[in-house]
């Protein structure tokens, strides 16, 4: 996959399938549209993906809140799906001002698109003028071809970034797991932390998520921790650890099964496979211990039936 950082200054000459959006989390909704453009490649198409650097929403309503996947993760996961480009440029005022029709013109001049593919409630464009309609009017006259893909429902709802975001607040990680089509994880480096784990014979492990990320509901969950080309499975505690500190400082703690190795400064992933409670505060680290010996008991059963 080559990885472009500019739009307006790339040009292809090969003829281009091309999919526009921001991509946050890459759900299933996004899967088939990555899916549709690369299948374009038995045709002689090049398959090439646009997304942003910031969120439109930034821009446009000044949200600065979190996203579902990092640009890291996002090129990580894009890049073992075969795609040819990968162009991740700016939401800036340039992008947010130019006119829809003169948008899609760009896309054929430049990078030749010949075959374009979007979700229903795609907009573009200068004050989201740009929509399905206005595609298929200008593929006519353009000469590209367009495909339009209906959204997917679950619960009776469209699936969507923002649905997505939704039930991750409310620590529904089985409805997030099934909207995006794979477990929701993080990313990160193992830190050093107050070593109550090991002194009381639960050793954990110390990640900080990166403040461009959404975490998960404030709780415990069963989770999957990879690194070093292995899985294995634990118990992670999403929050501030309010039993052991007042810092007020979120986190995620990890007690990996029947694994007692050194991870500090390595990169481990952790994925969120199912949620056991809320994050509790206890009276003593005798509590503390005894419900961290619950919650591997409880974690053990769901692997062993799943």
């Amino acid at each position: 996959m080559e990885y472009l950082h500019s739009l307006f200054d790339t040009k292809l000459d090969c003829k281009t399938a091309i999919t526009v959006g921001k991509f946050d989390g890459v759900h299933r909704g996004h899967h088939l549209l990555a899916a549709d453009i690369i299948s374009k490649k038995q045709e002689g198409y090049a398959s090439c993906m646009i997304t942003f650097t910031n969120s439109p929403r930034q821009v446009i309503n000044d949200d600065n809140s979190p996203s579902l996947i990092t640009n890291k993760e996002r090129v990580y996961m894009l890049e073992q799906g075969g795609l040819d480009y990968l162009i991740e440029c700016p939401f800036d005022e340039r992008l947010m001002n130019t006119e829809a029709n003169d948008f899609i013109k760009f896309l054929c001049d430049n990078l030749n698109m010949k075959y374009m593919v979007s979700g229903s409630d795609f907009t573009f464009g200068k004050y989201g003028a740009g929509n399905a309609a206005l595609l298929k009017k200008l593929s006519k006259e353009l000469g590209f071809e367009y495909k339009e893909i209906q959204k997917i429902r679950i619960n009776d709802r469209d699936i969507s970034s923002t649905y997505i975001r939704e039930e991750l607040k409310e620590g529904h990680i089985d409805i997030v797991n099934e909207m995006l089509g794979y477990d929701y994880f993080v990313w990160g480096e193992v830190v050093h932390g107050a070593h109550l784990g090991t002194k009381i014979g639960i050793p954990t492990i110390n990640i900080m998520p990166s403040s461009l990320k959404l975490v998960p509901k404030f709780g415990v969950y069963v989770t999957t921790i990879d690194f070093d080309g292995r899985i294995y499975h634990g118990v992670t505690n999403v929050g501030t650890k309010p039993s052991v500190s007042d810092k007020n400082i979120v986190g995620i703690e990890t007690h990996i099964l029947d694994y007692n190795g050194d991870l500090y400064g390595q990169y481990v992933r952790v994925t969120f496979e199912a949620f056991l409670r809320p994050e509790m505060k206890f009276g003593s680290v005798e509590e503390l211990k005894n419900q961290m010996a619950k919650d591997k008991i409880v974690a053990k059963e769901y692997f062993n039936n799943h």
